[in-house]
């Protein structure tokens, strides 16, 4: 195998030490080389049969690539690049071939190298890796140097996105500005699948424009040049990422001034918001004098709070949200001045003429400044300003562009900077301090307009108070001194005499005395500066009030006190005298909340009901035209005590037999049902109880029957007996009165017939008088129900069924 290393190879090795960036030959000369290399003219006429045992290999070197770039004064350096294999070290030989001139340069331990190039020539490159004894790699590179003089990519470039647009401004190596006239640009949406727009073109070399863009999306963007014959080759840059659209405007949430202890500074705090926070990379605050004195201060943040050090001056403030595409819309504000009120010098101004004034001080201030600064303005206007140098005087002659306007009110400050000439502001924030502040007038004038909106109050027989609003400033055309008030009797003959009453002009009102009674008087009101007395307000008129009237709302005021007080007397009289009835005549108790008249209704209200709930079964067991006559003797808590210690009964006797029955008639009577009027019933009491159910006299039955059928009375009676006295158990006094006036034996009698009117009513004042005395509440209301049971309607066509309860 053959090398030709020892008969047509020579080479240079050059030690390190050059600094810089030379050029050898025409040739770059690559600084990450630690030797660098000279080119020398190889001998062998066949370069492939010199490395005919190299190979081309995806391991080995690969990706050669040669390219020429402009250097300036029409030069093109040119250059080769190549992508290493996968050794660990690497030693390289590049050979150029253009026709019979053959160069190469040997031992390179970079992937680039410098050459030198005819333009016209057409040219091959080879590079050889030869780090491995073992193996041998190569790769080749052919082309025209004409074609391959290289533009781009762009140095800068900066993103600026609004209103779904994205603005493109590039920047380019200055060697090839010139050949540079247009750049394409070519986008996507990040993470997306490969390009799909079409490349957009600039209209000049510097801003490219992208429209209808998704606000709220990111994409990837590439720039390349636009091919010509001085940049043939124009490679796409890399892949740039721009972030969404900033849509939202910051919020300016406070702006709070705060008095720090240094004289005539404050301390500012800005605070705002931002909705789309998590696409903010940081916020940009700008703030300037409003006056339009530079510089204007910028301030990066990435909280969205900012605090500064400033003077008593108004300032812009402009806030907006960072990131990779732009920034959002900004937040604009104004810090206004503050008075002067807190400053702690003193400052006059003298007008020389309309267009000069001499602005001074009273302290010493040239010991520790030098540096001044005057501003002026008038209402509503932009603030002018001026800078100058004074270390002798305490004064200072200010010239003016523009002459003084008359009856027109100028604010003046004077500021103090801690520098040396030139005494222009160098920042904003903790530059300079307020000394002082005053208002003046070039010409003063008498005020255009009156105090208006003239009203009286609080008016009585002698005195009335007046209110106004003040004279607006644009139409006091000085400083204002007060007040004249104009009143007089409403004249009738034009004789009366006004009377003037000067004002403060810090007052709205004034009260005037020493007036006559059901008067009218005229008034006026005028402003005065200065210059003299301004016009006067309209009259208007106003009443006091007549003495008759103060005595006749001085008797109506009285009427309503006493009326009122008369109110309260009588009603917390009588609240008074009901506590003192209760105090002194404590009332009787009440029968009714005893224990034992309530445990007697609970217990007979029970057994009252109990028939009717037994309704249906005795309806079953006979006629539903009868008359039942309960008697209950069972043993009840807490009531059957009393019926045991008293044996207390109600006995009712029939004079039939318990089998015997009512007759029945046949179909063809035509004869109504009679019934044995005489019922007679007692009430008494026995000794012991001697009924049993056995016997079952709970219930014995009157059938005064509808039926036609039924002609056969069946008479009912009951027998007195002679019973003890009961006696009850009570918490209340009344009641042992009540059982005394209860007596031994009560006899009643009561009668139920189907007889006429006539007779039923003979029968009733004879037998059964309304009211039976000595019973006790309970029996008579029994005796009443019975009673009036007996003195209703008998018609053999009325169904009644009664229920009577013996106690």
């Amino acid at each position: 195998m053959a090398y030709c290393g020892e008969t047509c190879v020579a080479y240079i090795l050059l030690c390190m030490g050059t600094a810089g960036r030379g050029v050898l030959f025409g040739y770059f000369t690559p600084l990450s080389s630690t030797i660098q290399v000279s080119p020398v003219t190889c001998r062998c006429k066949n370069i492939s049969s010199c490395y005919e045992h190299c190979v081309t290999s995806q391991e080995g070197v690969r990706e050669l690539d040669c390219f020429g770039k402009h250097l300036g004064l029409s030069m093109i350096g040119w250059k080769c690049v190549w992508t290493p294999g996968k050794q660990q070290t690497h030693r390289y030989t590049l050979c150029t071939e253009q026709k019979k001139y053959i160069k190469m340069h040997a031992n390179i331990l970079g992937t680039s190298q410098t050459i030198k190039l005819s333009k016209k020539l057409y040219m091959i490159a080879h590079v050889f890796d030869e780090s491995d004894s073992k193996s041998c790699t190569k790769t080749v590179f052919r082309g025209s140097p004409q074609q391959l003089v290289r533009c781009g990519p762009p140095s800068n470039v900066h993103f600026n996105r609004h209103s779904r647009k994205l603005d493109i401004q590039v920047s380019w190596r200055k060697e090839e500005t010139k050949y540079i006239p247009l750049y394409s640009v070519r986008y996507k949406e990040l993470n997306s699948l490969p390009w799909k727009e079409l490349p957009v073109q600039s209209k000049n070399i510097n801003r490219c424009t992208v429209g209808n863009l998704n606000s709220s999306l990111s994409y990837e963007v590439q720039i390349q040049c636009v091919a010509n014959n001085k940049c043939t080759q124009c490679p796409w840059s890399e892949a740039f990422t721009v972030p969404p659209e900033l849509t939202d405007t910051p919020v300016i949430e406070m702006v709070k001034d705060s008095r720090p202890q240094t004289k005539g500074r404050r301390l500012v705090i800005i605070k705002w918001k931002f909705a789309a926070s998590e696409l903010a990379e940081g916020y940009s605050v700008s703030v300037g004098k409003a006056s339009g004195e530079d510089p204007i201060e910028t301030f990066n943040t990435s909280r969205p709070l900012l605090i500064v050090t400033l003077s008593h001056s108004a300032y812009h403030l402009k806030i907006t949200a960072l990131n990779g595409a732009g920034t959002s819309p900004a937040a604009q504000s104004t810090i206004q001045p503050l008075d002067g009120k807190d400053l702690y010098g003193k400052l006059n101004v003298t007008f020389n003429c309309n267009t000069s004034f001499t602005v001074s001080w009273v302290d010493d201030l040239i010991k520790t400044y030098s540096c001044f600064s005057v501003e002026w303005w008038k209402r509503g206007n932009k603030a002018a300003h001026k800078s100058f140098y004074e270390d002798e005087n305490n004064y200072e002659v200010i010239p003016l562009q523009e002459p003084l306007e008359l009856y027109k009110r100028y604010t003046f400050t004077l500021h103090t900077r801690p520098d040396k000439e030139p005494c222009n502001l160098k920042f904003i924030n903790n530059s300079e301090s307020t000394y002082g502040r005053v208002q003046a007038y070039f010409t003063e004038g008498s005020p255009l307009s009156a105090p208006g909106n003239i009203s009286s109050s609080n008016v009585t027989h002698s005195s009335m108070v007046l209110k106004w609003t003040s004279v607006p400033e644009e139409d006091t055309r000085g400083f204002l001194l007060g007040y004249v008030l104009h009143y007089t009797e409403s004249p009738q003959d034009g004789t009366d005499t006004e009377t003037n009453v000067t004002v403060d002009a810090g007052s709205s009102s004034y009260e005037l005395v020493d007036l006559k009674s059901n008067t009218v008087y005229q008034v006026q009101l005028s402003a005065f500066t200065a210059a003299g007395m301004g016009v006067r307000s309209s009259a208007v008129y106003f009443e006091t009030k007549s003495t008759a009237s103060l005595s006749m709302s001085g008797m109506i005021a009285g009427v309503i006190i006493g009326v009122t007080l008369l109110l309260l007397v009588v009603n917390l009289g009588s609240r008074l005298l009901k506590r003192a009835k209760r105090l002194l005549w404590p009332s009787l108790p009440n029968p009714g909340n005893s224990n034992a008249i309530q445990k007697i209704d609970g217990v007979y209200k029970l057994e009252l009901l109990e028939p009717i709930n037994r309704q249906k079964l005795e309806e079953e067991e006979g006629d539903a035209n009868s008359l039942h006559i309960v008697d209950r003797r069972e043993d009840m808590s807490p009531v059957s005590n009393l019926h045991s210690n008293s044996d207390s009964c109600l006995h009712l006797n029939t004079d039939h037999e318990d089998n015997q029955g009512p007759s029945e008639t046949t179909a063809d009577s035509a004869e109504p049902t009679k019934v044995d009027p005489q019922i007679s019933m007692g009430l008494c009491r026995r000794d012991t109880a001697t009924d049993s159910r056995d016997q079952d006299p709970t219930s014995d039955t009157i059938k005064p029957t509808t039926d036609r059928r039924q002609t056969d009375p069946v008479p009912i009676s009951t027998a007195a007996h002679q019973c003890p006295q009961l006696s009850f158990m009570s918490d209340y006094t009344t009641m042992e009165l009540f059982q005394q006036a209860m007596p031994q034996c009560v006899p009643a009698t009561m009668s139920l017939s189907s007889e006429p009117q006539g007779q039923s009513s003979q029968s009733e004042e004879t037998d059964s008088p309304l009211t039976r005395t000595g019973l006790d509440y309970i029996r008579q209301s029994l005796y009443d129900t019975v009673l009036h049971l007996s003195q209703g309607s008998t018609s053999p066509t009325q169904n009644t069924e009664v229920y009577v309860t013996v106690l």
